[in-house]
């Protein structure tokens, strides 16, 4: 079995993969400070509860974008999994290539979700992740990561409406009966969430007449993407778990399989 992670900015996201089906995941907060002790046993833990013991992992793959927490969780993983994890960064062989000025400033989850998306859905195409940021990557047909844009996700934009009003009450993200709010509370969730949409629509209409490649699919993942893509006809496919998915290709592409 591989064990794949996912560390987020809000949530660390972690699959198993037993050959190449997932069979389980499950998440813990990031932004939580743990020892590297805590962070070994929660995952011991929340193996033994999918039957999973640390001798059925054979290798651990992460990518991350909080470098912060990186040495105590790696080394979480090898004292309480015994696996050193492979951790995706510059020179890992991806099957992307990077067409941007700056490759380096790319993170290492939407290089993830580009992989997984490529080589599941085949380019052209846009990938958005509707992530802590919301981001819409660029994948040409042979496989280049040519542009992004990256916008400030649903969730920070909701906690900008809450935390910077004074009566503005929090509230739970999803989307109205409809756009035409008669209280509070509706008003907020159409404007979060109608909003949302309305700029999906948007930059991928001009990211699709900027790059004058009229064919591309639509692909999106990501915890709230869901509300999103059931919502708007400008995305074809939602891959709740792109990034797993993605994790385990570049494991695969990297031991030569």
């Amino acid at each position: 079995m591989i064990l794949v992670i996912d560390v987020g900015n809000t949530n660390i996201t972690l699959g198993i993969f037993d050959k190449e089906e997932l069979v389980s995941s499950f998440r813990m907060t990031t932004k939580i400070p743990r020892t590297s002790d805590e962070y070994g046993i929660m995952i011991s833990d929340m193996l033994r509860t999918r039957n999973v013991e640390q001798s059925d992992i054979e290798a651990v793959i992460i990518a991350s974008v909080v470098p912060g927490i990186m040495h105590s969780f790696k080394n979480g993983i090898l004292k309480y999994i015994k696996k050193t994890p492979f951790e995706i960064g510059a020179g890992t062989k991806t099957g992307i290539k990077i067409a941007t000025a700056n490759p380096r400033e790319i993170g290492a989850d939407r290089v993830v979700d580009a992989v997984a998306a490529y080589d599941l859905y085949g380019g052209p195409l846009i990938v958005i992740d509707f992530g802590t940021a919301t981001t819409y990557d660029l994948i040409s047909a042979d496989g280049s990561f040519l542009a992004g844009v990256t916008s400030p996700g649903i969730r920070i934009s909701a906690d900008a409406l809450w935390n910077q009003t004074a009566k503005l009450p929090e509230i739970e993200i999803k989307k109205p009966a409809s756009i035409l709010a008669k209280e509070t509370i509706t008003s907020m969730q159409a404007g979060l969430v109608f909003g949302c949409i309305g700029q999906t629509e948007y930059i991928v209409k001009k990211m699709i007449e900027e790059s004058g490649i009229p064919d591309m699919k639509v692909i999106a993942t990501g915890g709230l993407g869901k509300i999103i893509a059931e919502s708007t006809d400008v995305i074809q496919i939602y891959d709740p778990a792109l990034t797993l998915k993605g994790l385990k290709i570049i494991y695969n592409k990297a031991r030569g399989k």
